[in-house]
């Protein structure tokens, strides 16, 4: 069996490769250190079929302040994080009839992040895009992960350490992500978003329903489109 990660030598990366081999799959990590530019629509034409995907490769802006954010800096986040992970699913899904794709989001794809509000931008914009491209692939199955604070070397670029190790806040181990991977790729479901947190069991988060139209006082329930689910 035959699996990629993208970001596959950091901290979270190195962690799903070993999480995979343990599985039996021959894992090959895709990262910009060995040359491998997630953004870059070319890149990805090289990239034949596999059973799993793991589109993981992420990066926090380097400026918090959006008053300060440079253009380069704010584009160069959503190329990683957004496009990464839109060229990835394409490619695949010219090349892999079935199989599974399990993207990187964030707990800050559900929630608000102040601290770096881009970064939760382009999360929120995986949970999105999982979910509704997802039936369009089946029987290629798609879904994503959505983890909290993970003790990774990225928790050092805007100082945060200390401040979550002197508020006691637990820390999810990269380990644990791994393992909610997986859970994540052995799920019978697509389009699911597993939320990640330290102390609970991993499990697809529970989207409230948005109210739907109503005319002459009836409901009249989903627009077409969405009935194709």
């Amino acid at each position: 069996m035959k699996a990629l990660v993208t970001g596959g030598e950091g901290g979270l990366g190195r962690a799903m490769r070993a999480r995979l081999e343990r599985e039996g799959y021959d894992v090959e990590s895709l990262d910009l250190v060995n040359g491998f530019d997630v953004a870059d629509p070319m890149a990805w034409e090289r990239v034949q079929a596999v059973d799993l995907a793991v589109l993981n490769a992420g990066i926090l802006t380097a400026e918090t302040d959006l008053r300060k954010l440079a253009p380069e800096d704010y584009r160069r986040a959503v190329s990683v994080n957004v496009d990464g992970v839109v060229f990835g699913v394409r490619r695949l899904a010219q090349v892999m009839e079935r199989g599974t794709i399990v993207a990187t989001a964030s707990l800050a794809g559900l929630v608000g992040m102040p601290l770096d509000p881009i970064y939760s931008l382009t999360k929120h914009a995986i949970v999105g895009f999982v979910r509704s491209v997802a039936p369009a692939l089946a029987p290629l199955k798609v879904n994503a992960i959505c983890p909290g604070i993970a003790d990774t070397p990225m928790l050092d670029q805007h100082g945060q350490r200390a401040l979550f190790a002197d508020a006691g806040f637990p820390l999810l181990r990269p380990e644990e992500v791994a393992d909610a991977m997986w859970l994540a790729a052995a799920s019978e479901g697509t389009g699911e978003c597993w939320f990640v947190q330290p102390g609970r069991e991993p499990a697809p988060f529970r989207f409230a329903n948005v109210p739907g139209p109503r005319r002459e006082g009836v409901s009249v329930g989903l627009p077409p489109i969405a009935r194709l689910r």
